[in-house]
């Protein structure tokens, strides 16, 4: 074929794959280290890939676990100071009833005035012709008794007229922040636009701010001078914000919302105790009503009750009787929302 030999052909054919056989032998070891090394560097390379999503997972739960327990820590020292400061709530001293009813007085001022309230409801008792055991008594309502519950009753008007406009500071500072203002002036805005007593509170967090101290320092402060839950919250809220970051306005809005829920659940108990609270007033006034109209219809039928030492005891015991039931009917009707 083509003029060659067919001898010659096979023989070259033979001695070609006598070369390529050798050939492969001679390179098998070499090829086959090369694709061992491929393979380990592939293995290399997704172990390492494996290895790295590893790590970022890892690293990613533990910033989670650290975040959870910064929170966490955060919250139990917020709820230790809060626990210390629930005492002074509670029960504070007459000082501090003094400074939360908003009153400029100091103590011996009060301590004066409250003498003075004695000794006139005591010359008031006497000259009215009451038996002289009852003066000693006047003198104590009025020098302990009256002008504390004046006190106690201003304190509770002042608390109600700030949660009548805490919501509406809270709702203020939330547009405030959202529209890029910076909290501080967001605060200075209600301790100047604001209506008393939110006003005055938020004047004092704008003055211990200018006093050095942080304005989470400073709102946690506010339930000394304002006794109800809700400036605690703020104060909560504000540390809270400051220690692990997250969406002020959000925390604040959600805030504002929570008061407005307590609000409305207090005034739908308010509602639904009324017919309790109107049994009690009637079951109350009912014995002096009657006492009262049989005194103008027969003076000489009971009239003993009232000037003789066994209608007093018996008017005594009587008053002892009802006060304990106007109590226990106060405490049934009162509901902590």
């Amino acid at each position: 074929m083509f003029g060659i030999d067919s001898t010659v052909l096979l023989f070259v054919l033979l001695a070609g794959c006598s070369a390529g056989a050798v050939a492969y032998a001679l390179m098998y070891t070499r090829i086959s280290n090369e694709q061992n090394v491929e393979k380990r560097l592939q293995t290399v390379k997704s172990a390492d890939t494996d290895r790295l999503v590893v790590k970022a997972s890892r690293d990613r739960m533990a910033e989670a676990a650290k975040r959870r327990k910064s929170i966490q820590e955060s919250l139990k020292e917020l709820d230790e100071k809060q626990k210390s400061k629930d005492r002074n709530v509670k029960k504070p001293p007459l000082k501090v009833q003094i400074r939360q009813a908003g009153l400029n007085v100091s103590i011996e001022r009060f301590y004066i005035y409250s003498a003075i309230c004695g000794l006139f409801l005591s010359a008031a008792v006497y000259f009215a012709g009451a038996p002289l055991y009852v003066v000693p008594g006047a003198l104590l309502a009025g020098a302990l008794g009256i002008p504390r519950w004046i006190v106690i009753y201003i304190r509770r008007r002042r608390v109600k007229a700030f949660l009548n406009e805490f919501p509406n500071a809270l709702d203020i500072i939330v547009r405030a922040v959202k529209s890029g203002l910076p909290l501080n002036d967001a605060i200075r805005l209600i301790a100047s636009e604001s209506l008393e007593p939110v006003r005055g509170e938020f004047r004092r967090i704008v003055e211990s701010q200018q006093m050095g101290l942080s304005i989470p320092d400073a709102a946690m402060r506010m339930p000394e001078t304002m006794p109800c839950p809700e400036a605690g919250f703020f104060g909560i809220v504000i540390q809270i914000q400051s220690q692990a970051g997250g969406n002020l306005s959000e925390a604040l809005g959600n805030l504002s919302r929570v008061l407005r829920d307590r609000k409305k659940m207090k005034a739908k108990i308010q509602a639904l105790s009324m017919e309790a609270k109107a049994s009690a007033v009637i079951i109350g006034a009912l014995p002096i009503v009657v006492a009262i109209l049989v005194y103008l219809s027969s003076p000489s039928y009971i009239s003993p009750l009232f000037f003789t030492s066994t209608g007093h005891l018996l008017l005594g015991i009587a008053a002892v009787w009802m006060s304990m039931g106007i109590f226990v009917m106060k405490k049934m009707m009162n509901f902590e929302v």
